[in-house]
């Protein structure tokens, strides 16, 4: 996907002033980002006219991060009240399972996860608090997949770079097309040791008031023949339609 340099370029232009409270100048920018003075005098000028950037008159003018950039960053901040609704369903849902469960969202075309709770006596996972991994060989990322609008979910798989992680990770997009249909009948999702030979995973969606997924709950075990992974992945999805209620899911229409 090409990506437009000018966004781009305001971007980081944003994330430069907001590292530099007493404010940055013109030249500072044009010099860290190798920019010519015009082109980045059109970008803050236009971030000043939208109250993005606060403009500081001085011998020379400083760029201070503003009013709606904060604003955003608020809404942003507000829409992440959910943690604290799924955060203690986490903690009796890792005892009542045994076993280590995550919430996690997506992130472009990856999956990141949000939080992570862990039973008396845990398994040691690779995943913590903060990583990404792939969505095409994830449970938390085929969960949300699985539901997600059809043309975001083939923008995200036009993005994905299929690589071999194991000998049982999906390796195309018609065969992750397939896999997603098996989800959304059943309603979880498995990752069966696509990710790591020694872990499987289940996952189901989480639901916002809106209807949209908003994540996924998984539980992670390391593989064990005799394990019953689609009494698990029915107990991840009971307890993800249970959050999604929490959150003022009323059902699909």
């Amino acid at each position: 996907m090409k990506l437009n340099r000018t966004t781009q370029r305001t971007v980081e232009i944003l994330k430069m002033v907001s590292k530099n409270p007493e404010g940055i100048t013109l030249d500072e920018i044009c010099e860290r980002m190798k920019l010519p003075k015009t082109s980045a005098y059109d970008i803050v000028t236009t971030l000043g006219e939208m109250g993005m950037v606060n403009v500081l008159r001085g011998q020379k003018q400083r760029y201070t991060i503003g009013l709606t950039a904060y604003r955003i960053g608020i809404n942003y901040t507000n829409n992440l009240d959910f943690i604290g609704t799924i955060e203690p369903q986490l903690r009796s849902f890792a005892k009542e399972v045994g076993k280590t469960v995550f919430f996690g969202t997506r992130s472009g075309h990856e999956i990141v996860y949000i939080c992570k709770a862990e039973p008396e006596n845990p398994i040691i996972t690779t995943s913590t608090v903060g990583s990404k991994n792939p969505i095409y060989c994830t449970s938390l990322g085929k969960a949300i997949l699985a539901f997600t609008e059809d043309e975001t979910r083939d923008e995200i798989l036009g993005q994905v770079k299929f690589q071999k992680k194991t000998e049982n990770t999906i390796l195309s997009a018609e065969a992750l097309l397939q896999e997603l249909e098996k989800v959304r009948q059943q309603g979880y999702a498995l990752d069966a040791r696509e990710v790591e030979d020694h872990m499987e995973c289940v996952g189901a969606p989480v639901f916002g008031p809106d209807g949209n997924v908003l994540g996924a709950i998984s539980i992670s075990s390391l593989y064990k023949p005799t394990e019953d992974y689609e009494a698990l992945g029915l107990l991840a999805k009971a307890k993800a339609d249970e959050v999604s209620k929490l959150l003022g899911f009323l059902g699909k229409i």
